[in-house]
């Protein structure tokens, strides 16, 4: 079995309280990285990626567990990492050359090997002929490239990142990730492993070898496993698009984790006779979707979003459902972790109610199936009523008992915005618009005298 460089024995983080209590950051984890490969850390906001990350790098000490540096405890030996901070982190008064010869001086390096080897660095970055700039003189992706430059020059063993795209616009992002790919593989930088933090999914499906998602209150490890996917790797690829779909999916659903996707060596899905036939319903109501295509209307039809979820205050995993239910309805696209509005989806939000109820209804039986099979079964049976009962024992093949009755909950509330159908809570079941009108009306016809 492969030594592992770091390895994390049920470390924890909590902050004492005046009283007996105390707020637990992190329960106590168990966690490696191992010799050639990318790990890359997501998590929703709190979770406590950057706490981990930390304690990992040996800045910040555990609360209780042990960090060990190959099967060493962390605090007893000199290891060999750095970190590229999402905030550039540069010495404003210092030049380029001068910034990245920083760590070999804290470490007595002699001013002409340090020169020597920072120019190497500058010029395996891209920033050779930068050397005299100041950082005000450069772009984010360049000033990012000096923080990259910084990072190994001191040929780091391990080298951790915390969300170092996240501040630079979408393409100069797709560039860096890009070079820095080509790096790690062409074996151009000595670097043994690599440890990021993001909170792009598809960035991490993009970069790494195995990806962990974290839980939250306390952070815990919701699941680490393999992407199993060679390089380079296609956005569009529905192995891909499985995977980004199954780290939602772990992100927005606390209560449940699903089986990580089979995958051939190829990179093909295997077929799984336990494959969902039902795709998850999110559980988001009609007017939570219309106001978020509204906010995305104001700024501008697509946005990051975890910047929407930042500009309107909202924590990540509250915000990703009603994202989910706009896709699923043709309102979004989402790619990138950046969404853009759909013609349909602009038209839904700029529309009055009954028109807004109309697009609702045509999008929903076009992108669900739940609800297609549940205004048929209506409509096919002759008094247009079906019990819940029903519904609840073709969901629960595939989904838990109290999934299964969430699913069905926001498919009534959907159906009956979209007056797709109606639901008697006292008799629990289905039924048609029509078929209530005429039971009124037959009601009504009985009792006149």
């Amino acid at each position: 079995m492969t030594e592992a460089i770091i390895r994390a024995q049920q470390v924890e983080k909590f902050y004492a309280q005046p009283s007996a209590n105390r707020i637990q950051v992190i329960a106590p984890t168990d966690l490696s990285i191992l010799p050639v490969e990318i790990v890359a850390l997501l998590g929703p906001s709190g979770s406590g990626k950057s706490t981990l990350l930390r304690m990992l790098s040996g800045l910040s000490k555990p609360s209780g567990g042990q960090v060990f540096w190959h099967e060493k405890p962390i605090e007893t030996v000199h290891i060999n990492v750095s970190i590229v901070f999402q905030s550039f982190a540069l010495f404003p008064w210092l030049t380029v050359l001068e910034n990245v010869e920083a760590p070999l001086k804290a470490v007595g390096v002699e001013p002409e090997a340090r020169k020597e080897r920072s120019l190497k660095i500058l010029d395996t970055v891209g920033l050779d002929g930068f050397q005299a700039a100041y950082p005000k003189e450069l772009s984010g992706g360049m000033r990012q490239r000096v923080g990259f430059a910084r990072a190994l020059v001191i040929e780091p063993e391990v080298l951790f990142m915390d969300e170092p795209f996240s501040a630079l616009d979408v393409l100069t992002a797709e560039n860096l990730r890009s070079e820095l790919l080509e790096l790690w593989q062409k074996k151009t930088i000595p670097t043994q492993a690599i440890f990021i933090v993001t909170h792009n999914i598809e960035e991490a499906v993009l970069l790494a070898d195995r990806i962990i998602v974290l839980g939250r209150n306390p952070g815990h490890v919701r699941t680490d496993f393999k992407v199993g996917i060679a390089h380079p790797r296609d956005k569009k690829n529905p192995t891909f698009t499985k995977l980004v779909d199954y780290i939602y999916t772990v992100l927005t659903r606390p209560d449940v984790t699903p089986d990580v996707p089979r995958l051939h060596t190829d990179g093909r899905r295997v077929r799984d006779q336990r494959q969902m036939r039902y795709e998850m319903l999110p559980h988001a109501r009609p007017g939570g979707i219309a106001g978020l295509l509204e906010f995305i209307i104001d700024f501008g039809g697509h946005i990051d979003v975890y910047r929407l979820a930042d500009e309107l205050a909202f924590e990540i995993d509250d915000l990703l459902p009603i994202v989910d239910a706009a896709q699923l309805l043709g309102f979004l696209t989402v790619e990138e972790g950046d969404v853009a509005i759909t013609p349909a989806g602009r038209e839904y939000a700029e529309s009055e109610i009954l028109k807004q109820k109309e697009l609702f209804r045509a999008a929903a039986v076009e992108h669900v199936l739940l609800l297609r099979q549940i205004t048929r079964a209506l409509s096919n049976k002759s008094d247009h009523t079906v019990p819940e009962e029903f519904f609840l024992d073709m969901l629960d093949e595939q989904f838990s008992e109290e999934e299964t009755q969430r699913q069905l909950e926001t498919a009534i509330n959907w159906g009956r915005y979209a007056e797709l159908f109606d639901f008697d809570a006292a008799k629990r079941r289905f039924i048609l618009p029509e078929a209530e009108e005429e039971t009124a009306a037959a009601v009504q016809e009985n009792e006149e005298p």
